[in-house]
């Protein structure tokens, strides 16, 4: 979306069918993206920006309206499979976010409220985590979530138990190569290390990549959330604009990642929803130079690298 090149939705949804790409992420309510999924098959993750959080945490009628108008309008037409309310709300080291942390969980309640005994079954309402939440994920096992997140999260993952939903988690070992090459190398961080490079317990860890998502198992299992699953709501290398930032180690990432998942991660085998960031390079994204080069596609639809699906 934050692009002034960008295909048009029924483009993009082409795009999608004819990679055999099955799920999109969708960071807003967008009217021509919603309408051009419908038929589509393509099921959706759609979040509730962070700026709509307090109207919905104090409000069930500005609820039950938020998902007359951008679920119920265009259900059954378009899959809805997740709604995250909020996008790295949790935790509050981002000072833009403090504000709105608060609101999280009254306005997942509101929304689940909202969509009633019919839609709540299929569509599951979770909120979009980032990894800085987790205080301590080294070893893997010992994962916690940090004093600031724990706060907000204890609640939350009551809620996710009592109602079957995910966590969703931004995983990205990308910002953890990039922050401590001294302990962590290139191979382990891009799914090529040869052999174990962390050992938890009976556990062997051969990229970072599960070590994280095992970490916040573990940090959710602390929180009284052993039963709730995980579903990596974003992952990614950028390809140019900075440190590591190249096509060869996007392409070799993100290619990885995609073969990966199916399997799982030592701590919990088996297939791993995870979605990838992102579809297109974005002009007009703004903060590191990074940040306009995680896609897997130019504006013109050919691909940065070849990613399988």
């Amino acid at each position: 979306m934050q692009g002034d090149n960008l295909p048009q939705p029924s483009q993009v949804v082409s795009l999608y069918k004819s990679k055999n790409i099955g799920l999109m992420r969708l960071y807003s309510p967008d009217g021509g993206a919603l309408n051009a999924l419908r038929g589509s098959g393509i099921q959706v993750l759609l979040d509730v920006p962070k700026d709509k959080l307090q109207n919905l945490a104090s409000s069930p009628s500005a609820a039950s309206d938020w998902v007359q108008t951008n679920v119920r309008a265009y259900s059954p037409d378009v899959k809805f499979r997740y709604i995250a309310v909020g996008n790295e709300v949790v935790p509050t080291d981002n000072n833009n976010n403090a504000q709105y942390a608060q609101y999280v969980l009254g306005a997942m309640k509101n929304i689940y409220n909202a969509l009633g005994n019919d839609l709540s079954r299929q569509v599951k309402v979770s909120t979009s985590l980032s990894f800085r939440a987790i205080g301590v994920s080294y070893p893997p096992s010992h994962g916690v979530f940090s004093g600031d997140a724990m706060t907000y999260m204890q609640p939350i993952v009551q809620f996710l138990t009592s109602t079957g939903a995910p966590l969703l988690v931004n995983v990205y070992p990308y910002f953890s190569y990039k922050g401590d090459t001294n302990h962590i190398s290139l191979q382990y961080a891009t799914f090529t290390s040869p052999s174990t490079v962390v050992q938890d317990g009976s556990l062997n860890y051969q990229n970072l990549f599960d070590a994280m998502v095992d970490s916040v198992y573990a940090a959710l299992s602390q929180a009284g959330g052993a039963n709730v699953p995980i579903v990596v709501s974003e992952s990614g290398w950028p390809s140019d604009g900075g440190f590591a930032a190249s096509v060869a180690n996007a392409g070799t990432y993100n290619a990885n990642l995609v073969k990966h998942v199916g399997k799982g991660t030592p701590r919990k085998p088996g297939p791993l929803e995870t979605y990838v960031f992102a579809m297109f390079n974005e002009d007009q994204k703004t903060g590191d130079p990074t940040e306009q080069h995680f896609g897997l596609f130019y504006p013109n639809q050919q691909p940065v690298y070849p990613v399988s699906f």
